[in-house]
């Protein structure tokens, strides 16, 4: 049957339009470049009000700590030596003792230390004259000395009478005067560079707030131009991106915004038309295998109908065959020639051959169709039954089956387990070596997610370049002179261990050592399990048989 949808076409030339229309839009990198070149232009003019911030409240500072507060203090120190100089002349005129006037004398070398500090300061106020203020004082302090200091302190080595008390009193108010005139002098530059240091903090206070603002409008308009440039083109692209993951792949995707994006929309556009294109092609196909299911549907259904005919229809001209053939070899064995009774012979062998061949095929295509189900099985109690169904083959080899004390509950189909152990068992039995009697052990770990079950035995053994060939249906390693069997028992063990979900191969052990390893997985949680079916009715044949591989 032809299924064909109508494929739609998608042209190139609204792809080549889209990148043609994108090609006149701002790049992403023109645009991150614009934002970098204000970002860096702001930058440099914070940091320059910054450093000019810096630098004015430097000089502030200098000026006040350097220049002013010194000459405040130089000032303060002339006041001081000056008042020494008062206290000490008083003091002599109480007592002539010279330990009265030392305040005097320390007071003169401390003016003139404090005056020969002050006076090159002046340089560095030219709005002021320390210099004027500075000789007005020393004028004074001249003027005392002379006209009173001096006279009274000679009056008083020599017991005289003293110059008049208030002739020096005034003269030392003019003196008090002009250092004070000297200290309101210091004392404006003190308080100007203070301001100056205070305004220059306000300007750096103020520069900070500014340049915090204009961060802040920066980012803002970095984020809006971020947001409409690029998030919202981006977040309309995927929307309909979304939209056609949704389900509706005729809706077109266009970018918007930069040219990357636009080019972006244009290449998935042209993605989902492919993509579209696929589909329907896919469409197609799928159409084809649904049909294709269909008939194999019908041919599994014949194949069904055949494994009915062949489990009835089929054998019952066998058993007729087999036992007529049997009752010529009992009835006329002996009466005919030799060669009679050999061609009844091959005719009973071949009739049931053909039997178990029959009952083997249709074990083999039950697997997995008429179980069950999966429950927890005990592997104990199915390696006993297995051993027990065993035990006249075990006589006839003299055989041993080793089982531990200890096996593992599995998930699976107690009947398809017991059949793959009987079959494992049954190839140790039968493939030993002549003379030594067959030891087959069973054993299982845990390997996490899975169990390991190994059956082992001391037989014949298998080269390594057949264990690839006796897992195949039918394929058998020795003549059916030699070992009985229809070579599928083995296939039917890995049919099984695939349908529980496992994995098994032939583990040859240690180089030199006889035997063979059979190793077996199976999975500690449940495996996906397709229904049981079987719409035909198959004979009652059973799953566990006489081993043969």
């Amino acid at each position: 049957m032809n299924v064909e949808t109508p494929r739609r076409r998608f042209p190139l030339r609204l792809h080549t339009a889209a990148l043609a229309e994108a090609e006149n839009r701002w790049t992403l990198r023109r645009w991150f470049t614009v934002g970098a070149t204000l970002a860096a232009v702001l930058s440099l003019v914070a940091v320059g009000l910054g450093a000019w911030a810096i630098t004015r409240i430097g000089d502030a500072r200098d000026d006040l700590y350097d220049l002013v507060a010194p000459a405040v203090t130089a000032g303060q120190n002339l006041n001081a030596a000056l008042l020494d100089q008062e206290t000490g002349v008083r003091g002599f005129t109480t007592s002539t003792n010279d330990v009265f006037l030392q305040p005097y004398t320390l007071g003169r070398e401390a003016e003139q230390a404090a005056a020969a500090q002050l006076r090159p300061l002046d340089a560095s106020f030219p709005e002021t004259d320390i210099v004027t203020d500075l000789d007005a004082v020393e004028a004074a302090s001249d003027t005392w000395r002379r006209a009173y200091a001096e006279p009274t302190i000679a009056a008083a080595r020599a017991e005289a009478p003293l110059p008049d008390p208030e002739q020096g009193r005034q003269l030392f108010d003019r003196v008090r005067g002009a250092s004070q005139d000297l200290q309101d002098t210091l004392q404006v530059q003190r308080l100007a560079a203070r301001s100056a240091l205070d305004a220059s903090i306000t300007f750096v206070a103020v520069v900070g707030i500014t340049i915090v603002v204009l961060a802040a409008v920066f980012l803002l308009l970095a984020s809006l131009g971020l947001r409409n440039v690029v998030l919202r083109p981006l977040r309309h692209l995927a929307a309909q991106t979304r939209e056609v993951v949704a389900g509706d792949v005729d809706a077109q995707v266009l970018g918007s915004g930069p040219r990357e994006i636009v080019s972006l929309g244009a290449d998935v556009e042209a993605m989902r038309a492919h993509i579209q294109r696929e589909v329907d092609q896919l469409q197609v196909t799928n159409a084809k295998l649904d049909e294709q299911a269909r008939d194999l549907e019908r041919s599994n259904r014949d194949l069904e109908q055949f494994a009915y005919v062949a489990s009835h229809d089929l054998q019952e001209p066998l058993r007729k065959v087999s036992s007529f053939c049997q009752l010529l070899q009992r009835r006329y064995g002996g009466q005919l020639d030799d060669r009679a009774d050999q061609y009844i012979g091959f005719a009973v062998d071949g009739a049931q051959r053909m039997q178990a061949l029959i009952n083997d095929l249709l074990s083999f295509s039950r697997v997995g169709r008429t179980t069950t189900g999966f429950e927890q099985v005990d592997l104990g109690v199915v390696a006993r039954t297995a051993v027990t169904q065993l035990s006249a083959a075990v006589e006839d080899v003299g055989g041993e089956i080793v089982l531990p004390a200890d096996l593992p509950t599995v998930t699976g189909d107690p009947g398809l387990l017991q059949a793959l152990l009987f079959n494992l068992f049954g190839n140790g039995l039968k493939f030993h070596r002549e003379g030594i009697p067959p030891v087959v052990r069973l054993s299982a770990v845990d390997r996490g997610d899975e169990w390991e079950i190994a059956v082992s035995d001391n037989g014949i053994g298998i080269e390594p370049e057949f264990v690839d060939k006796i897992f195949v249906i039918f394929q058998r390693l020795h003549g059916r002179d030699v070992y009985a069997g229809t070579g599928i028992g083995l296939a039917l063990a890995k049919k099984i261990v695939e349908f529980h979900g496992g994995r098994i191969w032939v583990d040859h052990g240690l180089e030199g050592e006889p035997g063979t390893t059979f190793r077996v997985t199976l999975p500690t949680t449940q495996p996906a399990q397709s229904t049981p079916h079987d719409p035909a009715p198959a004979a009652d044949v059973p799953l566990v048989k006489e081993p043969s591989t």
